[in-house]
């Protein structure tokens, strides 16, 4: 039963490597294009600074990391011919602060900006990976940690750890699943801003 479930897995996760992208080389993923509309309503106020995301060393990469839960979770492994276009880190940080730009009625910056916004964010990446609990299901998992500062006192630290069921269990749909879980932090994130950046 164990060696079917271990036959089966690989076929899934091979299939992933070596099925129809062969004929096209190596699929490359990005977080799609951003919505460009603003809130009719902005919730957030304040100017910001959004530090760029940091990530452990091991995430520093364009993989797209999966684990096998249910055999040994504690070894992340990247899909041979799918990557994202640039490390996740990167991606997640791109994404945030377009959804909170998209949010606020305010300016949204970066440190290079070189501009003294009252409110600094820092967010840490945690995990960020496509998690199989058995060979035929799979999910998301995304833990991000927030810290707002002003006036260099941390005025805020909140752990944001979203999970989103992946359609399909390879990279393809390791990547749809990565980018609602993300879109998802990125909601409550914005929720948790509001409620701490006051005038």
């Amino acid at each position: 039963m164990l060696r079917a479930a271990f036959v089966l897995s690989l076929a899934l996760l091979s299939g992933c490597a070596f099925g129809p992208q062969t004929r096209e080389g190596v699929a490359s993923y990005d977080f799609g294009l951003p919505r460009s509309d603003r809130e009719a309503s902005p919730r957030l106020q304040q100017d910001l600074v959004v530090a760029e995301v940091s990530a452990p060393a091991w995430m520093d990469n364009s993989g797209i990391y999966y684990r096998l839960a249910y055999r040994d979770p504690t070894r992340p492994e990247a899909y041979s011919l799918s990557r994202w276009v640039m490390p996740p880190a990167a991606l997640l940080g791109q994404r945030m602060r377009a959804n909170i730009a998209r949010a606020s009625g305010a300016g949204v910056f970066v440190p290079a900006d070189g501009v003294g916004a009252g409110y600094t964010l820092r967010l840490e990446l945690d995990e960020f990976s496509q998690v199989f609990d058995a060979p035929e299901g799979s999910r998301a998992v995304v833990h991000l940690r927030a810290s707002l500062i002003r006036q260099r006192a941390v005025v805020a630290q909140q752990s944001f750890n979203i999970e989103h069921a992946a359609a399909t269990p390879n990279a393809e749909g390791g990547v749809r699943a990565l980018i609602a879980a993300s879109d998802a932090a990125g909601e409550k994130l914005i929720d948790w801003l509001a409620v701490n950046m006051k005038k």
